[in-house]
């Protein structure tokens, strides 16, 4: 598990599937403001939130509370891009766990990985710009605000804003992964 202050990132389990599906799938307007494709009724066996192994372009994580074990969220990595060094960051809070500061050490242990385990060179994220919550997390974490795209999103019958974040290896503050007590 990659451990932040106050979550861990680990691999999707199958009991993840039904938690995340009814809090990020099933809420309607939470999946259109988190996905560029419109919604559409899945039963639980067609989830996206289902385990799926990881690839090259694309790594699924859980995100954990530490302090209690909960499951918090989802988190990946995708459009990885191994000859340019560079990734796209995405995540999704489950709605009991926003304003706990999850969202930020998410970002924080995603870069971490990027960085220090994939040997990345840049991290971006994307978030609509009504998402105040996630653009603190971005900006928390250090990455840098580097434009807006004007209406490229659909959301709920209207077009909204795209802010880009980025954030650069030599602009990162975080340092090695800590190794975890046996």
């Amino acid at each position: 598990m990659l451990r932040g202050d106050k979550v861990g990132l680990r691999a999707r389990h199958a009991e993840d599937v039904p938690i995340l599906h009814e809090g990020l799938q099933d809420d309607v307007y939470t999946r259109l403001r988190a996905d560029t494709r419109p919604w559409l009724p899945m039963s639980l066996q067609e989830s996206p939130y289902a385990p799926r192994p990881s690839k090259e372009s694309v790594i699924c994580f859980s995100v954990v509370s530490l302090a209690d074990g909960s499951l918090a969220g989802e988190a990946l990595l995708w459009g990885i891009d191994t000859h340019n060094r560079f990734s796209h960051i995405g995540i999704s809070m489950l709605p009991q766990s926003r304003g706990k500061g999850f969202a930020t050490d998410t970002v924080r242990v995603l870069c971490q990985y990027g960085f220090m385990v994939l040997g990345l060179q840049r991290m971006q994220l994307e978030t609509l710009s009504d998402n105040h919550a996630m653009r603190q997390a971005a900006l928390s974490a250090g990455f840098t605000v580097e434009g807006t795209l004007r209406r490229t999103a659909w959301v709920n019958g209207e077009f909204v804003d795209d802010v880009i974040f980025g954030l650069l290896r030599d602009e990162w503050s975080g340092g090695p992964i800590p190794p975890t007590a046996s």
